[in-house]
């Protein structure tokens, strides 16, 4: 878990308060889509299935802000859609990161090296770029060609002027243990990126590919697989040792959907950004009203083959949290 020191500290802070105050439910993370409009046609996302009007709606910079504080969370996830193409998303940054808030900003790279100049490096700021797969996978994977090579340029490019980097690879039942560690090695020794977090496809109702979804059995055999021979020590991996150990079947947890709360052009979603089940006004409101515990594999069907870092992560952390020697673990593996 490569994150820098300074920014464990904060969020471990963070959690610990929560934990000892006996709060119900608080935020990891908070994950924010400021719009649903995107420059690429994957498929599998279902996110520019929306219609016209959707796709034209955008967050504001106070919406946002107001979000962000109702929360209290110390970190965001900017998604999308593309977030490149909104046409405040450097003031976003600017705000959010004059506030401390630790922000991560996830682009598919087609508009990166054209939108640089817009940003200033912070150590409260990443950005994310999508890489699932060397060139000839990652290009299908976004149905474009080209654009591996683009993302390549753009991650140079960003190091080059002193941002910090991270990757998001999503993995599909047509990969194999080499292709996870042939993309984690470029990223991790060539490209040298500062992070690397991972994650199995989830099955989006409206994605166009209904195929190549991961289930649990075959996610645990993926990894298990590819993290043999110790090579998960190797990458710099932006995950806590129990989700990984996790995604390898070496232990189970059950959802913890109010972890990584999502907020969007239609307000506070419902249980995660994963799923749509109505929305609310508020953070309180979500919160409060909200059937948590009616989420997770053997309570909800459409959960059944997630093991998704938006509600398993969290839940390694708060494991992590109660056993000293994991906790410890977890300490070992940051940076």
């Amino acid at each position: 878990m490569p994150v820098p020191l300074r920014q464990n500290l904060r969020i471990g802070a963070h959690l610990l308060r929560h934990r000892l105050k006996k709060t119900k439910y608080y935020p990891f993370i908070v994950e924010i889509e400021p719009l649903f409009a995107c420059n690429l046609s994957c498929p599998g996302c279902g996110k520019i299935q929306h219609p016209t009007e959707v796709l034209r709606k955008r967050l504001s910079v106070q919406d946002i802000v107001g979000a962000v504080e109702e929360s209290g969370t110390p970190m965001v996830s900017i998604a999308g859609g593309e977030p490149l193409l909104h046409p405040d998303i450097e003031e976003i940054v600017a705000a959010l990161v004059r506030r401390k808030v630790y922000v991560y900003l996830c682009t598919n790279g087609v508009l990166l090296r054209r939108r640089l100049d817009k940003f200033t490096p912070s150590r409260y700021f990443s950005f994310v770029l999508h890489v699932d797969g060397l060139r000839d996978r990652h290009d299908q994977a976004v149905n474009r060609e080209g654009v591996f090579d683009e993302v390549v340029m753009a991650i140079r490019e960003a190091k080059a002027k002193g941002f910090r980097v991270t990757t998001n690879s999503t993995f599909f039942n047509t990969d194999e243990p080499k292709t996870v560690r042939d993309v984690l090695d470029f990223l991790n020794d060539d490209l040298e990126v500062d992070a690397m977090m991972i994650s199995p496809a989830y099955a989006y109702e409206k994605a166009p590919d209904q195929a190549h979804f991961l289930g649990p059995d075959q996610t645990r055999d993926l990894f298990k697989r590819a993290f043999a021979d110790g090579k998960r020590k190797h990458w710099r991996l932006n995950h806590s040792p129990l989700f990984l150990d996790f995604l390898e079947g070496k232990v189970d947890f059950q959802c913890t959907a109010w972890g990584i709360p999502s907020y969007s052009v239609f307000g506070w979603q419902r249980p995660c950004y994963l799923m749509a089940d109505g929305y609310a006004s508020s953070y309180k409101e979500l919160v409060e009203t909200t059937d948590w515990a009616a989420y997770g594999r053997g309570r909800d069907p459409r959960c059944e083959n997630c093991m998704a870092h938006c509600g398993y992560e969290p839940s390694a952390v708060i494991a992590s949290m109660g056993s000293l020697r994991e906790s410890l673990r977890a300490l070992r593996s940051t940076r």
